[in-house]
């Protein structure tokens, strides 16, 4: 193994590969386990004691080392104005944002999308916050902390389902600092009315910590003639920091967490990724750029996973690995969440296919899901090499995973992995 080119001695970084879904599959490896049925479509109405200037579909991202976004939808004109403070409705601060809104095909048309970006903001404290003047709801967040350790939530492939909710209610009940979601928002899948009920639904947890996002296929929702612009509605309605770290789309971005310690990239995988594209030469200059004796971590999100032994969505995102995973490897990337495979799955160390021996212990691969269609067979034999990488297969089918992160950069890194139901 050793002989091996891609195996560098001393290389200090652990490659994993956690593919997420939110909810998680029955069956399969998992005998005797028997799969939960699938839970009810919900659609979210606007509150009844809301008029046409009450704020909702409220979240809020991270900008920056130390500001905020905060965006929201008013039926009614309304101004793009953030107040807050630390005190509740004491605001002594306050931000001026933009408002837009977008058609889509002649069916529909959005509700007034207003964004502000409020800071500089101090580290680990508790912010009050109203929009647009609106004194009918007040809403609140903590600022994630300036260093090490801090907790992100993982999910993905969210929906809109009893299932979702199920998963939403268990996350708010945990203490974390950042969600991170790989793609496969709302499932609106072209009726864009859901895109406001996925809003409405996940804004109690997203309007209090900030959401991280990029985009699976089912955000994509072009139609030939009629609406050829992909991601129309995620773009208006997500928008992610993609500025700040020199990226020329808001489907692919960087940001960093903790201080500088930790480095999160958020990968596009229906954005074009080949060599020579707006991705892979953003992606190879961003990770040039990391300082690894300031930056302990550094973590990647995609949608569609490069290993995958479910039968589901086989070599979808075989495209992507072939082109980026040497930069990923190279960019001495810790770990990468995925999402699009509905079950849950982890990986010993894989590059190309090898099993690699690193003193930082283990690469894993994680598939959570909680949509109505569950992928649950998995292939006994997929991939011909004389390692295999997967580590035997655990079913849940409604989870959120945690992620602790801490480390001296004079040991071994770790993580410590929860897996809640």
């Amino acid at each position: 193994m050793a002989s091996l080119p891609f195996l560098r001695p001393c290389r200090l970084f652990l490659l994993l590969f956690l593919a997420v879904a939110v909810g998680c599959s029955g069956g399969g490896a998992a005998s005797g386990y028997n799969r939960p049925k699938a839970r009810e479509t919900l659609f979210v109405s606007v509150a009844d004691d809301a008029d046409g200037n009450t704020p909702q579909q409220v979240h809020i991202s991270m900008v920056g080392p130390d500001r905020m976004r905060v965006t929201w939808i008013t039926e009614n004109d309304a101004p793009a104005t953030v107040d807050y403070g630390t005190e509740t409705e004491n605001y002594g601060m306050s931000s001026v944002g933009s408002t837009s809104s977008y058609s889509y095909t002649m069916l529909y048309k959005s509700g007034n999308i207003h964004e502000a970006v409020i800071g500089p903001l101090v580290p680990g404290t508790v912010y009050y916050y109203r929009c647009s003047g609106n004194p009918s709801r007040e809403f609140f967040f903590k600022t994630p902390p300036a260093k090490l350790p801090i907790k992100f939530v993982v999910i993905g492939d969210l929906g809109q389902t009893g299932w979702t909710n199920s998963t939403l209610t268990h996350i708010s009940n945990a203490r974390h600092d950042v969600l991170l979601l790989p793609g496969d928002l709302s499932y609106a899948d072209f009726y864009q009315p859901r895109w406001d009920s996925f809003a409405r639904l996940v804004e109690p947890l997203a309007s209090s910590h900030p959401w991280m996002v990029t985009q699976g296929n089912h955000d994509i929702e072009s139609i030939p003639f009629l609406q050829p612009k992909p991601f129309k509605s995620y773009n208006a309605r997500w928008h992610m920091p993609f500025e700040q770290s020199d990226s020329p789309s808001n489907l692919f971005y960087s940001f960093d967490a903790a201080g500088g310690q930790v480095h999160v990239v958020m990968l596009g995988s229906y954005a074009d990724f080949e060599v020579g594209s707006e991705q892979y030469g953003w992606l190879k200059g961003d990770l040039e750029k990391v300082d690894r004796e300031r930056t302990a971590w550094v973590i990647g999100v995609l949608h569609a996973p490069w290993y995958n032994t479910n039968e589901a969505h086989q070599g979808e995102g075989e495209g992507m690995r072939k082109t980026m995973e040497e930069v990923i490897y190279e960019g001495r990337v810790d770990v990468v969440f995925a999402g699009h495979v509905h079950a849950y799955e982890r990986f010993v160390s894989v590059y190309k296919f090898w099993k690699i021996y690193i003193h930082i212990t283990l690469f894993n691969v994680i598939y959570i899901s909680n949509t109505k269609n569950i992928n649950i067979t998995y292939l006994s034999s997929i991939y011909n090499f004389n390692i295999k990488y997967t580590t035997p297969i655990i079913h849940f089918y409604h989870s959120y995973h945690i992620i602790n992160f801490n480390i001296s950069f004079h040991a071994p890194k770790f993580i410590l992995w929860k897996i809640n139901m």
